[in-house]
């Protein structure tokens, strides 16, 4: 029976490169909600206005 000794100590589990590729999507996420933050949308210029008749009331008592 021969004995092996583990020397590389710098392998990642299969947990620990799970958490990190969750780690980096919500961090793009994040990044992608601030610059969508940042476009300014031109507000509308033309004033809406609709005249209702008096017909359409209804008085409720």
């Amino acid at each position: 029976m021969q004995f092996t000794k583990k020397t590389s100590s710098g392998k990642v589990s299969a947990v620990g490169k799970f958490i990190i590729k969750i780690v980096l999507a919500v961090f793009v996420i994040f990044l992608a909600i601030i610059f969508i933050s940042k476009i300014e949308f031109p507000a509308p210029n033309k004033k809406i206005e609709k005249i209702i008749p008096n017909e359409n009331f209804k008085t409720i008592k």
